[in-house]
């Protein structure tokens, strides 16, 4: 096996499963110049990366728990990495702390999409934020992405996120986004055509929960 085939497998264990151009190459990523230790791997990605999700008592318990250890460095060094897991971790990390200093970075990763998983946690903590530039944020990657059929990617998470915020702030971008979200899914049988939020509004009142817990 040669060194390309090896970067290769690299990048789709790290969620880099679907190789695409977008036209968001000026932007560049926030990225780190290091390795992560396995020891914060362990502590700051492992336990959470797979429940960002949950619902129930014991995650939000889990989450006030360690919030106030929840430092600038730490989700900085979650969202430099090229892993879908310690980019959502981060991502999330951001929200439940309300550090919205991270809202170009998260948004520049849903742009240029270039793992796999992390996108509609990244949606979540814009509907979490809800700032103007998270608004922007959601309506350039819908208005790129639906129309892209082929690239089966977050773009529910980015219509749910913002319907919600439509619903929250009287807004109207849903529309802007119906007709393309119609041609979208023509080609996905298994695909919901209407767009719910019951289950966003769900993940929502976790963040609000620990957002407002005092460490």
């Amino acid at each position: 096996m040669d060194d390309k085939e090896i970067e290769a497998i690299k990048l789709h264990v790290a969620g880099a499963t679907v190789r695409h151009t977008a036209p968001f190459d000026d932007l560049k990523p926030f990225k780190n110049d290091f390795e992560l230790t396995q020891d914060f791997i362990d502590k700051w990605v492992i336990p959470f990366y797979m429940n960002i999700g949950q619902s129930d008592n014991e995650w939000i318990n889990k989450l006030t728990s360690v919030k106030k250890e929840i430092t600038t460095d730490i989700i900085e060094k979650n969202l430099g990495d090229f892993n879908w897991r310690t980019r959502q971790t981060g991502a999330f990390f951001s929200a439940i702390t309300n550090q919205t200093q991270f809202v170009d970075i998260i948004g520049t990763h849903l742009l240029k999409s270039e793992v796999c998983y992390a996108g509609g946690v990244y949606c979540k903590v814009f509907a979490s934020f809800n700032l103007p530039k998270c608004v922007d944020y959601l309506n350039l990657y819908l208005d790129y992405y639906l129309t892209k059929p082929d690239l089966w990617f977050d773009q529910r998470d980015a219509m749910e996120a913002i319907l919600y915020l439509d619903k929250i702030n009287s807004t109207n971008h849903f529309d802007r986004h119906i007709n393309n979200w119609a041609e979208f899914i023509k080609n996905k049988p298994y695909w919901d055509k209407e767009i719910k939020t019951d289950n966003l509004e769900k993940q929502l009142t976790v963040i609000e929960t620990v957002r407002q817990y005092a460490c």
